[in-house]
């Protein structure tokens, strides 16, 4: 994909649509439903399938803020003044005959001027979305309409399909730390693409996927280059790998932008930017280099940590607040909570964990009042909460060779058959017999005592 030659190099921008997460639709009480087989048109009302006399409410509060957060997590200036906009087209998602919207020739968008990982932002905003339509059938779930969307345009400043899919695997990463966007909802964008100082710009809309913006994204360069191009809009054949004219490309004047008058504008006052200024964590960059330099964490187990904000926050409160030595809390969390939570197909923020049982298991394996089995088997109960091994009493491990002994001599009584082939060569069996000692301790025992008292019998 990148042996292009540098004269054929694009000018390429993105228009990112990601849905922010609220419970609710933007102008209406509606829930917010994204997830895909849900029963079409459930989550709906007057206001979001434009009936007669039915006026939007309000906008919903925590879009607002999330909007201003992403705008920030971006490098934007924030205006204080967001006018709504009717943005007019005619299709059949768009009941009302116009969207709603913070963009167009005189709104002012909720951030603009901003830079990301070197791309520049021109504007984010926020909107509605408008209803999913199928144009084989012609049916129409008005389930999505009304759903809250932030768009991110950025200037034409990529040049290859290579660079915008690293940069959008950043974008969603820091995303995702940020916990204003569906991160199951995937992502959606209109992608503008030219050939520097030889075509005409070409919009391709609606590309879902990293992959299938690449995709479309070399494709039209490579049929730029043989054909030209002149001003439309296209789409992309996922199937077939290339992108179909739909239509001559819209100006602004054509959507025939106007103030919205059954919305009043928002004002956003400097105290509450900063307050969204102080909700947006440390990028996933700066949580690596703090793991790396700070705890002394090798690279790869300092990425599997900061892949997830709500684990690597966890860590840092173990060590930071739990004074549990960070080398000695890698392997519990890294490997041995997130088994815990995959095997429960669930994630740390939909359970409740508390950090301080997780330091109170931590510091009695290491102290030895427990085994490293037994830890990992209280850390299984630790769903759908955690809880105190004081209050659950459990019983200390077993280390006294005295009445190890005694256990592991009825072990070998009874696995007489096992005996006789380990000492007839078959050496692994020795885990087995270990096993039998830990079953009948209830997984107390000394592992390490276990093995040396069961050696020394069976010579």
């Amino acid at each position: 994909m990148e042996q292009r030659k540098k004269d054929s190099f694009g000018m390429i921008g993105l228009e990112i649509h990601v849905y922010l997460v609220t419970r609710e639709k933007l102008f209406c009480r509606c829930k917010a439903v994204r997830e895909k087989g849900t029963r079409a048109n459930t989550y709906i009302c007057p206001t979001c399938t434009a009936q007669p006399g039915a006026k939007p409410m309000l906008p919903n509060k925590s879009a607002v803020e999330k909007a201003v957060q992403v705008a920030l997590m971006l490098g934007c200036d924030v205006n204080e003044k967001l006018v709504w906009m009717r943005k007019h087209y005619n299709w059949p998602d768009l009941p009302k005959g116009y969207q709603n919207t913070l963009s167009g020739v005189k709104a002012f968008p909720v951030g603009e001027k901003g830079i990301f990982y070197g791309i520049k932002i021109r504007e984010t905003h926020l909107e509605e979305d408008p209803a999913s339509w199928e144009p084989d059938t012609g049916r129409v779930d008005y389930n999505r309409s009304g759903l809250p969307l932030i768009e991110i345009v950025t200037e034409p400043d990529f040049s290859t399909s290579g660079e915008v899919g690293d940069w959008l695997k950043k974008l969603l990463h820091n995303l995702q730390y940020l916990k204003a966007v569906a991160s199951d909802a995937g992502i959606k964008a209109d992608v503008n693409v030219n050939i520097r100082n030889k075509t005409e710009r070409v919009e391709i809309k609606n590309v879902n996927s990293i992959e299938n913006i690449q995709r479309a994204i070399e494709y039209e360069l490579d049929r730029q280059e043989k054909e030209g191009s002149v001003r439309e809009t296209r789409r992309f054949d996922e199937k077939e790998g290339k992108t179909i004219r739909m239509r001559g490309k819209e100006e602004q004047d054509d959507y025939r932008f106007i103030v919205d008058p059954d919305l009043q504008a928002i004002r956003l006052d400097k105290k509450f930017i900063e307050e969204m200024r102080e909700k947006v964590p440390e990028s996933p960059e700066v949580k690596l280099d703090k793991l790396v330099k700070k705890y002394k964490i090798g690279k790869d187990d300092a990425e599997v940590l900061s892949k997830n904000l709500e684990i690597v926050q966890f860590f840092e409160e173990i060590v930071e607040k739990g004074k549990v030595d960070a080398k000695f809390a890698l392997s519990w969390v890294s490997v041995e909570l997130l088994r815990h939570l995959n095997y429960n197909k669930t994630t740390l923020d939909k359970v409740e964990i508390k950090v301080e049982h997780f330091v109170e298991l931590l510091n009695a394996v290491k102290t030895g009042k427990i085994t490293e089995l037994q830890g990992k088997e209280i850390l299984n109960k630790f769903y759908p909460s955690s809880f105190s091994l004081k209050e659950k009493g459990f019983e200390e491990k077993i280390s006294d060779s005295s009445e190890l002994n005694k256990i592991c001599k009825e072990v070998l009584s009874r696995e007489k058959d096992v005996v006789l082939r380990y000492r007839a060569g078959e050496v692994k069996l020795l885990n087995f017999l270990v096993g039998e000692v830990m079953k009948r301790t209830d997984k107390r025992a000394d592992f390490k005592v276990v093995r040396e008292l069961l050696e020394k019998m069976l010579k």
